[in-house]
Order: structure tokens, then C-alpha cells, then sequence
């Protein structure tokens, strides 16, 4: 692709691009490059140096796509037809930062995607500097790898080599979660977007690996894509429990801005041990490990949030539809036309 249809898939759909001249030109260059590279998909699993762990996950992949869009009925382009083998174990490093005293998210306005709380780099060097920057601004701030992305369905997007590193479940549940973005994107709406995405990306790897051919309930990856859906709905619960508490702190009219922040730490002490003792244990397949490991802060807590809100509602969504996730995804996509807050689709409003 010409090096100007790179720079417009950087600039106008990356969640990182911002008015910085030096900041457009590396993007669009880092997109340039990854769309230069991409092989189609058939002659990469057919070429003698592709091996067979890698083989068996490309073709499980063309079945994941061909799924979303046959029996979801997924709007999915030409999005992961061609892979893209990478120089690097990181596509990116993803920046948020939130303010200290509340639960309210710094965020960056660009075309097409409206407002978006997060910026992406391909230079680790550069979101450094970028988080230090905000840090000494009074931040919180929050700086992750992302191993995928998605354009919206402007571009075809390309399977990317740092997707192949995960299992058969994850790797299918992240090929839906990205072409329900390409389905369905409110701009603005960052909180709903992901979580309409996590949803569908869960639901829908449960469908693929437990009714697809040779596939089955008593199956081992039907089962780890089940207790994935419901480990992700346990972490749900959790974290918007969490936040309820918090909003009473940051609700506090009286209390200063120091006070506010003095009050959280003890919230976040109290559900940090919670969760290691309480919820943790009662995980099936994932660990959210992370969430001990990492500093809890307002950047990092709603970073997790913006993936996991209302997982539950979602999932009554799924019932009230029959069981029918593409009933219960139409749904949702005609109800946002007219929907003020898209949240209000979901069962209990």
C-alpha cells in the first residue's frame, strides 16, 4: 500500500496519533511497514519455512474469520486474509492516564474515532518519555504492550506474528474481538466499544470451538473457552464493584483533593487483598495476575474497566436473544442508531 494510505490508517484510526508533525510522520511510517510486509495468508501456510505450530494456527485463524463472517455475520472486509511477520514481540505500547482525584480519563480527540483515552507508539523510547511527561503533570498513568489492532475495516488489517504466540482459544477469541470493531465502533464510546468487543470476542470463540466440525462440548478448548468467559465475568464484577466504592470516595463534596486520594489507597488496599484471596482463586483458566503485579492506580484501573464493564449485562443479552450471539449482536448494532448511551441496550439499562 502507498506510503499516504499508511499515513491516513496511522493518523486518522491508530488510537495513537496526535497533532504532532514527528509523532504522524513515525506512525505512519511503523504502519507503512506493517502493511508493506503482509503475505497472503495461503502462501504463508504453504511455504516449506512455515512450521507446523505455526501452520495449524494460520489455518485456525482463516476458520475464525470465515466464522465471524458466515455464522456472526460480522461485517469483516478484507481483514486478516494476509499475515504480517514482525521484527519485534511488541506491535505497540499503548499510554492512558487518568486523573489522581477521580475516576475520569485524559483523552485525546481524532477524526472518525471521536475521543479516545489512550495514545499508541511504535517506540518504546517515545511513550516513555510521553508517560514521564504526564506523571510530572500529576497523572496517573498506565503504559502496556498491545499485540493487536484494528483499523475499523479502513485497511485489511493483517494477522500479525505476535498473535500467533497465544493458544488455539485466546488467538480465535482475538480475531473476533478485532472484527467486531470493523462490525460495530461508536465513536466515543471507548468503554462500550471494548466491552462489546470482549463480549463478542468470548461468546464467539465459545460458538467456534464448541460446535465447529471435529469440535465439541467435551472438548478441551470448548471447555477453556467457557471457563475464559466466565473468569472474564468474575473479573467484571469485581472491577465494577470497585469502582462503585471509588466513585463514593471521588463523590465526596467535602473532601479535598488530597483527602480523595488519601481515601482511595485504602480502597485499593482493601480490594488488592480481596482479590488475591477471595476472587482469584475461584479463576478457571486466566489469572488477571496482573492486576497484583502492576501499580493500582485510576490510569490502570480504568484501563482494565474499559474492557470488562457490565460483562454480565452482555451475557443476559446473549440469553435474552436465545443463545443467539449474531441475534444478539444485530440487536445491539441497530439499537446504537438511536441509542443516547449504547449501555442502555443491555438488560437493567
Amino acid at each position: 500500500m502507498a506510503a499516504a494510505g499508511a499515513l491516513l490508517a496511522a493518523v486518522v484510526l491508530w488510537p495513537g496519533a496526535a497533532c504532532s508533525p514527528m509523532y504522524v510522520i513515525k506512525a505512519g511510517w511503523a504502519e507503512a511497514k506493517i502493511l508493506r510486509a503482509r503475505q497472503p495468508i495461503p502462501e504463508v501456510i504453504l511455504a516449506p519455512e512455515t512450521d507446523e505450530r505455526s501452520r495449524g494456527k494460520l489455518i485456525l485463524a482463516r476458520e475464525a474469520r470465515e466464522f465471524a463472517r458466515d455464522r456472526l455475520g460480522l461485517d469483516v472486509g478484507d481483514s486478516y486474509t494476509s499475515y504480517t511477520e514482525l521484527e519485534r514481540d511488541t506491535l505497540a505500547m499503548v499510554l492512558s492516564a487518568a486523573y489522581r482525584d477521580r475516576l475520569a480519563s485524559k483523552t485525546w480527540w481524532f477524526p472518525v474515532v471521536g475521543r479516545v483515552p489512550y495514545r499508541g507508539f511504535f517506540s518504546l523510547e517515545d511513550a516513555m518519555g510521553a508517560q514521564r511527561k504526564l506523571e510530572h503533570e500529576g497523572f496517573d498513568t498506565y503504559l502496556r504492550p498491545t499485540a493487536a489492532f484494528s483499523t475499523l475495516g479502513w485497511f485489511a488489517d493483517p494477522l500479525l506474528s505476535t498473535i500467533l504466540r497465544y493458544d488455539e482459544v485466546e488467538l480465535v477469541s482475538t480475531i473476533i474481538h478485532e472484527l467486531s470493531h470493523n462490525h460495530l465502533f461508536v465513536p466515543g464510546r471507548v468503554r462500550f466499544n471494548e466491552s462489546f468487543a470482549t463480549w463478542v470476542g468470548r461468546a464467539g470463540s465459545i460458538e467456534f470451538f464448541c460446535t465447529r466440525s471435529g469440535g465439541g462440548t467435551d472438548t478441551v478448548w470448548c471447555r477453556r473457552a467457557r471457563d475464559r468467559w466466565d473468569d472474564a465475568m468474575l473479573f467484571s464484577v469485581f472491577i465494577d464493584g470497585l469502582v462503585d466504592e471509588l466513585d463514593a470516595v471521588y463523590g465526596d463534596a467535602d473532601a479535598t483533593s488530597d483527602q480523595k486520594i488519601a481515601r482511595r489507597e485504602a480502597v485499593f488496599e482493601r480490594h488488592r487483598a480481596r482479590f488475591e484471596t477471595e476472587v482469584q482463586p475461584r479463576f478457571k483458566s486466566l489469572t488477571f495476575s496482573s492486576f497484583l503485579s502492576l501499580p493500582l492506580n485510576n490510569a490502570t484501573l480504568l484501563s482494565r474497566m474499559r474492557y470488562y464493564h457490565r460483562l454480565p449485562d452482555f451475557d443476559s443479552l446473549l440469553t435474552a436473544h436465545g443463545g443467539s450471539l449474531s441475534a444478539a449482536v444485530e440487536a445491539v448494532r441497530v439499537g446504537v442508531e438511536t441509542a443516547e448511551d449504547p449501555f442502555t441496550l443491555l438488560p437493567g439499562g
